[in-house]
């Protein structure tokens, strides 16, 4: 028994040597491959996707001797590697000073780094400080240019809220050409720096090699960071703006629109997933793309990668490259993005990537496998509603759950994508724009746009919220919010020929208008050069009518905002002849579109392919792009819109013509809608009756309808108008709204609107 005893004593005590031996051993290994990456590790203690609270990951680097990776290029330098890259390496003192950069004033907040009482005081105003004689990139360029065109902008720095350097500060990687050097210094002798406050510093690329911290090279102080790639761990929540990487190339205004024209059904493309891209062999980012190939089985899962980047590639190739670079010439990046239902969105040598905009234009859902990346302007976009963010540990599970997503899932991640691609990603314009809407929302959280209008059609740059406009009464929330549809409106006369007697078109406009239940008064903007008919004359009826003498007597005053305006107006011109059934009939219409215009008189347009321009015409055809807004149901916010958001240039052509504003309207709201009006059934034998008519050589009356230069008037504006938009914003239609059984050879006691047929 003793003996039996002794021998497990000794047989323990061999096991225990042997764990702690091996343990030895395991522990100097691990210490050495972190020694190999220890900044790159340290600096990686980012949050899972999955796990908030979890661990920092620990990637498997591929086993590669010390001195080799004393002699790697970083990503930075494949056109401008110099041999001399050792005495561009950072010292220990340089690292920490850059870990010190980047953790100082990591408690900065709007209420503790930014003066808030500035902005309320001043409004929300842009100043950028002038040109600093420095070199500069043309996406900065781009951007300045955007700040500067803003409605927020000003050149009085004494009334700005928020400040702009003119340093080129995208590029922060010391061995990029773009590098601006002593850039703190500079910096800080801004007239109004004090220490960074309510300043923004753009940023794309940050760190160099071997370790891509996010450090600018300079201190930020207090300064907003708006930055690319941007790691949950250094991001300043509610503070600094997760911006998006963009390249060279981007668009600066009216970028493309996304490459989704149809919504096929099925929506699954040839491919379920695809990635081509470079694979590094070594450093931060390798064990992320080096384990890509496990999932690729050349059928509907195609993963090609290339070893062939930077000058010395080959020196550190392993056993894959060869076949790798063989297989990934074969492939056409352009047709694998428009055939592939998901696109895989991995890490490179920074969090973020190029792809992911790539993807988004193209409809292909991303995948995104960098783990703690803040995605762009994740403040605001919910992107779980547009691309999958996936744990990096978790590679092999992707494919069994992609076939498991419903076809329906895709479709509506396919449609948000193109949502986003189109009112923020598309050009540098719309970024800026939306950066300056988040801060917006932050500095007046009182008039901060919810959740759902970020994420949905038409998105916040036509949201213009105030105080006595709940998002309830805007024409797109409506069945958001389960608010009603407004029930009343406002008749908006403009009058532009006196009223010579009691059966003038507009005084058999005005009784048919009070036979109605939904109007609630009669607006008569008075744009005649005689005196107005008084009030008095009118309230013999029983509706309350209310005449404006309006100054100045120009075209665009007819959609200027008013207080006393309903929700819903009805824009008429004084010749307009409609029976009482027509108008009821086209306000209930209406109140199932109450984003749309919807009216009586269509016009369209068409392209001209051997001018290559867009033309206008008036013909009476199958299809129509525009409502004229003389007889029209338009909400009142496009009013504000209109006067507010369109630039002065736009209304001026307007005004200087006295033509055109229906064209300016129909296009406004269809860019912010990307909907067709909508017509309602009208008598064809509709005619222009105004007195604005010119008498022809042989003493006939010609009417301004038919005159050519009213018409060449109208296609000079077109241009013009497509011009300041950057695309054609009109959509066609076939579409017209008929009252039930119209025409049908049943009793008219049957029908609802009859008079509409006679």
């Amino acid at each position: 028994m003793q003996a039996n005893k002794r021998y497990g004593l000794l047989l323990l005590s061999l096991i225990l040597i042997t764990v702690l031996y091996n343990g030895y051993n395991w522990a100097l290994q691990h210490e050495d491959r972190r020694n190999t990456e220890s900044k790159s590790t340290q600096m990686d203690k980012r949050s899972l996707i999955f796990e908030p609270s979890g661990p920092s990951r620990d990637p498997v680097l591929p086993t590669m001797q010390e001195k080799s990776l004393q002699l790697l290029s970083s990503y930075s330098q494949q056109e401008n590697f110099e041999n001399n890259w050792e005495e561009l390496l950072s010292s220990p003192t340089e690292r920490h000073e850059a870990r010190t950069r980047i953790y100082k004033n990591r408690k900065c907040r709007m209420e503790t780094c930014f003066d808030l009482e500035r902005c309320r005081r001043t409004g929300f105003k842009v100043y950028v400080y002038p040109d600093s004689g420095e070199k500069s990139s043309e996406n900065f360029r781009s951007i300045l240019a955007s700040l500067r065109s803003s409605n927020y902008y000003t050149s009085d720095p004494e009334n700005a809220c928020l400040f702009v350097p003119s340093y080129d500060t995208l590029d922060r990687d010391h061995l990029s050409s773009d590098y601006i050097h002593n850039l703190g210094a500079k910096i800080s002798r801004l007239k109004y720096w004090n220490n960074g406050r309510n300043h923004i510093i753009f940023n794309l690329y940050s760190g160099t090699w071997p370790d891509y911290l996010e450090d600018l090279g300079f201190n930020l102080d207090e300064a907003i960071l708006a930055k690319a790639s941007f790691s949950d761990n250094y991001y300043r929540h509610g503070f600094d703006i997760s911006f998006p990487l963009f390249g060279k190339t981007h668009p600066s205004t009216h970028g493309s629109g996304g490459f989704l024209k149809a919504n096929y059904y099925p929506p699954r493309r040839k491919y379920l997933l695809s990635f081509k891209g470079k694979r590094y062999t070594y450093g931060i980012g390798s064990s992320t793309r080096n384990a890509l190939y496990h999932i690729h089985n050349a059928d509907d899962i195609i993963i090609l990668t290339t070893c062939k980047h930077g000058k010395h590639w080959q020196s550190f190739s392993d056993q894959k490259c060869q076949t790798d670079n063989e297989e990934y010439d074969k492939w056409d990046y352009q047709s694998l993005l428009h055939n592939s239902t998901y696109c895989m969105v991995p890490r490179g040598r920074r969090l973020g990537s190029f792809r992911f905009l790539e993807s988004l234009q193209a409809a292909c859902v991303p995948v995104v496998l960098a783990n703690g990346w803040k995605l762009p302007f994740a403040e605001v976009i919910d992107w779980s509603k547009a691309s999958l963010a996936w744990e990096e540990r978790l590679l092999l599970q992707v494919p069994g759950i992609l076939r498991d997503i419903g076809d329906d899932q895709i479709m509506f991640y396919r449609q948000q994508s193109q949502f986003l691609w189109d009112k923020y990603f598309s050009s540098v314009d719309l970024i800026i724009r939306t950066t300056l809407e988040i801060l917006r929302d932050r500095i007046y959280p009182e008039l901060a746009r919810p959740t759902y209008v970020w994420n949905t059609e038409p998105g916040p740059l036509f949201f213009q919220s105030t105080p006595g406009n709940p998002p309830a009464t805007y024409p797109f929330y409506y069945d958001v919010q389960g608010a009603d549809v407004p029930r009343n409106f406002t008749a908006l006369i403009q009058v532009t020929t006196p009223v010579t007697s009691s059966s003038a078109p507009i005084v058999r406009l005005v009784k048919n208008l009070v036979q109605t239940s939904a109007c609630v008064e009669v607006v008569i903007l008075w744009h005649c050069g005689k005196t107005p008919v008084p009030e008095a004359r009118w309230r013999l009826l029983e509706i309350p009518i209310r005449v404006v003498d309006d100054h100045p007597k120009v075209m665009s005053r007819r959609f200027e905002p008013r207080s006393f305006l309903a929700p819903v107006v009805l824009s008429l011109d004084d010749d307009v002849t409609l029976n009482v059934q027509e108008i009821d009939f086209a306000f209930d219409v209406w109140r199932s579109f109450p984003d749309r215009i919807v009216g009586f008189p269509a016009r369209s347009h068409y392209w001209n392919s051997s001018k290559s321009k867009w033309v206008y015409t008036s013909k009476w055809s199958n299809s129509y792009s525009l409502v004229l807004t003389g007889a029209a149901f338009i909400h009142s916010y496009y009013l504000r819109l209109y006067s507010e958001w369109l630039p002065d240039k736009l209304r001026h052509q307007v005004d200087e013509t006295s033509n055109c504003e229906d064209i300016l309207m129909n296009m406004l709201v269809s860019h912010v809608t990307r909907l067709p009006p909508i017509k309602v059934t009208q008598k064809k034998q509709y005619k222009d009756t105004s007195a604005a008519t010119e008498q022809t050589n042989h003493g006939g009356v010609l009417s301004r309808w038919s005159d050519p230069r009213h018409f060449a008037e109208r296609q000079t504006c077109m241009w013009n108008f497509e011009e300041w938009f950057g695309y054609m914003p009109l959509v066609s239609s076939a579409t017209r709204f008929d009252p039930a059984l119209y025409k049908d050879n049943v009793a008219i006691t049957r029908k609802r609107f009859p008079k509409i047929e006679i």
